[in-house]
């Protein structure tokens, strides 16, 4: 079962879709020398290459692929963004330069972990880090990540070639238990 608009409530965070109300606080997240290097989205990102994210967010959860979500404290301004690919399990998160340092990423991976888990009925779920990306690397951990035994994957992006390392989390019964009982 799925409900449209998605909103997820916990960890004092309100996630919900983004909408186009949301382009230039997307625009202020995304167009961002760190993130810029650290991912494959479009730089400078300017007001069209937002709504064409925008444009590509909504399409991939009609065709249940991926689920992006904008992280908010109170519902309404967008500090960043977390993401779930359906199809590979795997979680992706940004937090605005100007919104670090408030635990926001690692309360919307929190969050997004268990949706993923007891919702999505995913068992495992991952991140992908380059192994000098320190904070991402604290975000994980802090979460409940693991590295994964897998070997890093090389991936050339935008002209650079880099390794990312597999990060894991498992589904267990007795933390949700714990959370819930």
């Amino acid at each position: 079962m799925d409900t449209y608009p998605l909103r997820l409530t916990a960890h004092g965070l309100l996630l919900r879709e983004w909408t186009s109300q949301d382009l230039p606080a997307m625009q202020k997240v995304f167009d961002d020398p760190d993130v810029a290097y650290r991912t494959p989205l479009e730089s400078p990102f300017d007001p069209a290459a937002a709504l064409r994210y925008l444009n590509n967010a909504h399409q991939a959860r009609q065709g249940n692929e991926r689920i992006h979500l904008a992280v908010t404290t109170d519902g309404h301004q967008a500090l960043g963004e977390i993401l779930l690919n359906q199809v590979t399990g795997s979680i992706g998160y940004i937090v605005g330069t100007a919104h670090r340092g408030k635990r926001l990423a690692t309360r919307a991976l929190r969050v997004m972990t268990e949706y993923a888990h007891t919702t999505i009925a995913l068992p495992r779920v991952i991140l992908e880090i380059e192994p000098d990306n320190h904070p991402s690397i604290a975000v994980a951990r802090s979460a409940g990540f693991h590295p994964s035994d897998l070997a890093p994957e090389t991936v050339t992006d935008k002209g650079r070639t880099y390794e990312l390392r597999t990060w894991e989390h498992h589904f267990s019964a007795r933390r949700v238990h714990k959370a819930t009982g």
